[in-house]
């Protein structure tokens, strides 16, 4: 078994190895993707500077370099280059092949942990700076543990949702679980790193099981940063709907719930996840992408936003040659394919300060090659030119908290 302080020293050193950092930083000579509160939109500032201070945000400008800067700034010349937000997704595992049920008795604690490291760093890489892992890997105290210590090590933006389920191979039940959970969420394992705790749960119903009391208690109790459910329905025959969830008393709390899927909604689930999000105008207005998932497919969001938007693009396309409708506008935009990949990120997990670059805002930062890349050749939208065009190749650098994860593209970690 793992002992919960050596894991504790190990953690903090590997994580504090895992990331090139330094207070202050001084971006400059970008074409910077901001954010307007006002417009609800991004906002593209020419020649603009960025000025990072420890894990913040501290100027977004597009004048001359500040009179006052921090002692000791790292001033870092990106001129011509693209500088976007980080990319945020929601992982969750594939069940019937890859999930706990098939996997748990051939995996052993080191393959979680070399599996999800190696899927973050992948993630990093294509400049996906913030993950919501619906972690399935908990189905023994030592595979708890690696998993959770690969996504500190990572360096990346986890929110790891510790999965409730009972594997019956190794006779491992919720009832062992929850114990263990509450050892994790009362220690101090994820102070300092970009990790943070969620819970992950998926039988609020229709017919509830007989945990799903104890496990909304402990989303309030521990006040974890999110809850996340597989919201399958219809010919799926998975529950878990909003008017399943909603007796608990957690739909309309503090703890944001995020549904994975999503598919099949009723008009009562609908009526809910209105009274809940009630500025929504639409219930895309609610919906962030995600890949399914980090340890089995490709990380990259770029790729979903752009596949999102070609399926839009589609479906409306079909109209012309099945009902000869063309319609008048483009109905789905570059723009908000990149809103989808980014600010929807944050705003799903409640934290408008993730998926946008503004005064205020975690420095989660991608800077793309539009320099030398030949898929930016000629650019001149910034936001056309990654979601149409650009690769995970053109990734250059990428910080999280405003330290690099990646730069001059290559990964910091140590090997």
């Amino acid at each position: 078994m793992v002992n919960i302080a050596q894991f504790l020293a190990f953690a903090a050193f590997a994580w504090q190895g895992s990331c090139a950092s330094s207070s202050s930083k001084l971006l400059f000579g970008e074409t910077i993707v901001a954010w307007d509160d006002k417009t609800e939109l991004p906002n593209v500032i020419q020649n603009g500077l960025i000025l990072v201070v420890d894990d913040r945000i501290q100027a977004v400008s597009s004048q001359a370099q500040p009179s006052h800067l921090p002692k000791d700034v790292e001033m870092i010349n990106v001129s011509g280059q693209i500088i976007t937000p980080g990319f945020e997704h929601n992982a969750s595992r594939v069940l019937p092949r890859h999930g706990e049920f098939a996997a748990a008795a051939h995996f052993r604690p080191k393959d979680v942990y070399l599996g999800q490291l190696a899927g973050l760093y992948e993630a990093l890489n294509a400049g996906v700076t913030t993950t919501l892992d619906h972690a399935h890997h908990t189905w023994s105290n030592d595979t708890i543990y690696t998993g959770l210590n690969a996504s500190i090590v990572s360096g990346g933006r986890v929110f790891w949702a510790y999965a409730f389920h009972d594997i019956p191979a190794l006779n491992y039940t919720i009832v062992d679980q929850i114990p263990n959970f509450q050892e994790i969420a009362e220690s101090s394992i994820l102070d300092g790193t970009n990790t943070e705790l969620a819970i992950a749960y998926d039988s609020w119903g229709p017919e509830p099981g007989a945990e799903a009391k104890q496990i909304a208690g402990m989303v309030k109790e521990f006040n974890v940063s999110v809850l996340t459910t597989h919201y399958l329905a219809e010919p799926w025959g998975f529950g878990n709907l909003p008017e399943d969830v909603y007796p608990f008393d957690v739909l309309n709390g503090s703890v944001p719930v995020v549904f994975s899927h999503g598919s099949f909604i009723t008009a009562r689930g609908a009526r809910l996840l209105r009274y809940t999000h009630p500025h929504s105008y639409v219930f895309q207005d609610q919906a962030a992408l995600g890949v399914d998932t980090h340890f089995t497919l490709s990380t990259d969001i770029l790729t979903q936003a752009r596949i999102w938007l070609q399926s839009a693009w589609y479906h409306f396309s079909d109209e012309v040659m099945s009902e000869w409708r063309i319609p008048r506008n483009n109905p789905m935009s570059v723009v908000q394919a990149f809103t989808l990949a980014t600010r929807s990120g944050g705003l799903a997990l409640r934290r408008p300060d993730l998926g946008v670059i503004q005064v205020g805002a975690k420095a989660d930062i991608v800077v793309w090659n539009a320099q030398e890349s030949p898929a930016l050749l000629g650019w001149t939208d910034p936001i056309t030119s990654v979601i149409l065009h650009a690769t995970v190749g053109d990734v250059l650098h990428v910080a999280v908290n405003g330290s690099f994860v990646k730069r001059d593209g290559k990964l910091t970690a140590k090997k």
